[in-house]
């Protein structure tokens, strides 16, 4: 009965995923006419990742939007975004990233692919961890509030130079529907499609190597996580210490030790693998339940 629930929630959860992918980016005139949507729409940032510049994009993208309004002159913080995606982080916590991030799903799909696993060490792992954290404060954060480019603005680092979703999602679409853009390409574009590249195949091997180690999303919402209202119970009395919860994770956690771990994507599959219910999502935490 498990094993039936659980293939039944990784059907309706990566459904819900490609359906919130296509919902978010179904102004499809652009993906016809190489043209990009900036209607009303537009001034909202979807809660994932998603590129401002794909054709078919109806939102912003958050980290993007959080770059883009920097004023590197007036060294303006762009705190209404900020205040949005907390506001996010502190109701469900990383739950964006298990349920409507479109590059998520790319990457369990790629994961799919029959082809030996790897599994990186915990003491590589973890310190590996961190670099998602470096990558929003310094190239989210710092260095685009910090810098001024010749015309006294800020400069969209991470998206300008390391996004992968935006290489994907709207560099790639744009250059095939777009002549003239593809007569402009250079070095920036070929350093961002070996990006890309890398992340796909590292993607064929590593479950979602992208938000372990690189998504400043990811890492923003990760800030929330212990303290988000959405939380993860462990029944200790319930537990039966057969592990499955901890073998079923592909992000590395093991939820009776660490059952709100800022790096889980509650993707619920834990809930939904435990043969004694002992893994439960509540709106406020059972405290006495929970190990320590």
């Amino acid at each position: 009965m498990a094993d039936n629930g659980l293939k039944k929630h990784k059907i309706i959860r990566k459904g819900i995923q490609a359906g919130w992918g296509i919902l978010t980016n179904s102004y499809f005139k652009g993906f016809l006419t190489a043209s990009i949507y900036r209607g009303p729409l537009k001034h909202f940032c979807v809660p994932g990742m998603n590129c401002y510049s794909c054709p078919g994009a109806l939102g912003a993208c958050p980290i993007g939007a959080m770059q883009s309004i920097f004023d590197g002159r007036k060294r303006k913080f762009a705190f209404y975004v900020v205040g949005y995606l907390a506001a996010i982080g502190l109701l469900v916590g990383r739950l964006i990233c298990g349920w409507l991030c479109l590059f998520g799903l790319i990457e369990e799909l790629l994961y799919m692919i029959p082809t030996p696993k790897i599994r990186i060490p915990e003491k590589v792992d973890r310190p590996l961890r961190y670099l998602k954290y470096v990558f929003l404060f310094l190239f989210v954060f710092a260095l685009p509030f910090f810098y001024r480019t010749s015309l006294g603005t800020g400069d969209p680092f991470f998206c300008k130079y390391i996004c992968p979703v935006g290489t994907l999602e709207a560099g790639i679409p744009l250059v095939i529907l777009d002549k003239s853009i593809r007569s402009a390409l250079g070095a920036l574009f070929n350093w961002k499609l070996t990006i890309l590249i890398a992340c796909i195949l590292a993607s064929i091997f590593i479950y979602r190597p992208f938000c372990k180690y690189v998504c400043p999303l990811g890492a923003f919402y990760s800030l929330f996580q212990k303290i988000s209202l959405l939380k993860m119970s462990f029944d200790e009395n319930a537990c039966v210490n057969c592990g499955t919860c901890a073998r079923i994770c592909k992000m590395n956690v093991n939820p009776i030790k660490s059952p709100n771990s800022t790096e889980c994507i509650r993707c619920g599959e834990c809930v939904k693998a435990c043969p004694k219910s002992a893994l439960k999502f509540n709106v406020i935490e059972k405290k006495k339940k929970v190990l320590t």
